[in-house]
């Protein structure tokens, strides 16, 4: 049997053996199951339809596993499908995380580059309703199914915005999605940006591919990498840890404690930090969950990055997918994970460092700004001279003026802060880190 551990999607693969009850036990367990079969034989009695028993069984399944946890769920064969399906990363639909909750459809995050993202779907958008249908009328299992269809195919949705007074009515065509999980660029050709959308198979793999082929680009060396999670519902554990095993010489990444030996798990890092220590910051969101946040934490446990951005996610547990029969299963909650430090982010989340909210920078207006040149009979600048025995003040300026990346320019609506401002924010702190060695120098 394949062993895989995941998160969000799925996680850690395996066949639980099911142990007897304690004699003292079997009595009250008996009593419960007499009720189960005398509830089910009313109903294929007296309800007003003919109702058969597998379809009856699978909705007490789905009602058991739905009743512990919000991640816990019966997988038919359409489920069981895509687990494979989103961990190789090819699929049809409309490309986003969801999570109902208290019949509440949530959007925990739309992937890179997919229908719902290029519709403007965002973190934390509510589903109101799906061609109509109150969501609030349908379980989890038919709400994804009426999300979900081939390419070329529409779908009408409202939703919830916390930002927003009134309802949004989005329609939106189904596509191919083709997760890309991994994707980079350098900034002033020593800044680089790593992308990661989610965590598949190939997640760990690629981004240590990336990162050598855009250091190899770099005419001046590295000096700083921003590793941007925010969106990224999660994925496969194991690739998680070997995001953070890339940046990390020692210690402990990760730790899973369930009630079987089968969910324990610990994840250690094996020294080799890509970086060599080079500054780095981390980016997150409400959409950062699960692996994302075990990456988020521990860096930032360890040290090894500053955080910014937004509150994430805050989804500490592990679910493992148990197969009961060919093409069912069932996805079961079975331990909580911690980070480094010992920190549980189940329901907290992971707190940034440094907080920066999704701003949007608007074009500036003309310069009308007043300065002290401005002003009438202002003082005349006159720098001091320079020390026989030390170098020229204007030298020193000089030197970190180059440091510092060019002037954005007079359209900040076609600048990088328009565009992305935690970026620009994390890219800044980078270029003022490095200000600061080569003072220290």
């Amino acid at each position: 049997m394949t062993f895989r551990t995941l998160l969000i999607i799925a996680s850690l693969t395996l066949v639980v053996p099911v142990s007897a009850a304690p004699p003292a036990q079997q009595p009250a367990r008996w009593d419960e199951l007499r009720v189960f079969v005398e509830v089910m034989e009313r109903i294929k009695r007296d309800y007003v339809e003919e109702v058969d028993d597998a379809t009856l069984i699978h909705h007490a399944i789905r009602g058991m596993l739905q009743g512990l946890d919000p991640h816990s769920a019966f997988l038919d064969e359409e489920g069981w499908g895509d687990i494979e399906t989103l961990t190789t990363g090819r699929y049809e639909g409309l490309g986003m995380e969801v999570l109902m909750e208290d019949g509440v459809l949530r959007v925990i995050a739309p992937i890179d580059g997919g229908p719902a993202q290029e519709a403007g779907i965002r973190p934390g958008d509510v589903i109101v309703s799906i061609d109509g249908a109150p969501v609030q009328a349908l379980d989890q299992a038919e709400a994804v199914r009426r999300l979900r269809g081939p390419s070329g195919t529409s779908v009408s949705l409202q939703l919830q915005r916390a930002s927003l007074s009134a309802p949004l009515e989005v329609e939106i065509e189904r596509g191919q999605i083709e997760l890309v999980s991994v994707r980079g660029e350098l900034y002033d050709d020593r800044y680089m940006y790593i992308r990661l959308s989610m965590f598949n198979d190939n997640t760990g793999r690629e981004a240590r591919e990336l990162y050598e082929r855009l250091a190899a680009e770099s005419v001046d060396g590295i000096s700083g990498v921003v590793l941007d999670l925010r969106s990224n519902p999660g994925g496969v554990l194991e690739a998680a840890g070997d995001v953070a095993d890339m940046f990390l010489d020692e210690g402990l990444i990760v730790r899973a404690a369930g009630r079987t030996p089968e969910a324990r798990y610990e994840r250690r890092a094996v020294r080799g930090d890509v970086a060599a220590g080079k500054p780095m910051v981390v980016l997150i969101d409400a959409g950062s969950a699960s692996a994302s946040e075990i990456v988020a934490g521990a860096l930032q446990d360890h040290e090894r990055a500053v955080v910014m951005g937004e509150q994430s996610f805050g989804k500490g547990s592990v679910q493992s997918v148990l197969g009961v029969r060919p093409g069912q299963g069932i996805k079961l909650t079975t331990a909580r994970y911690y980070t480094p430090s010992g920190r549980s982010i189940q329901a907290a989340g992971i707190t940034p460092d440094i907080m920066v909210a999704p701003l949007q920078v608007a074009a500036a207006e003309a310069r009308t700004a007043v300065r002290e040149a401005d002003l009438i009979r202002h003082l005349r600048n006159t720098d001091l001279p320079a020390a026989d025995d030390g170098e020229p003040e204007a030298a020193v300026n000089d030197a970190l003026r180059a440091l510092q990346a060019p002037a954005l320019g007079d359209a900040p609506e076609d600048s990088l802060a328009a565009e992305d401002y935690a970026l620009h924010e994390a890219l800044n702190l980078l270029r003022g880190i490095r200000i600061m060695q080569a003072r220290a120098r």
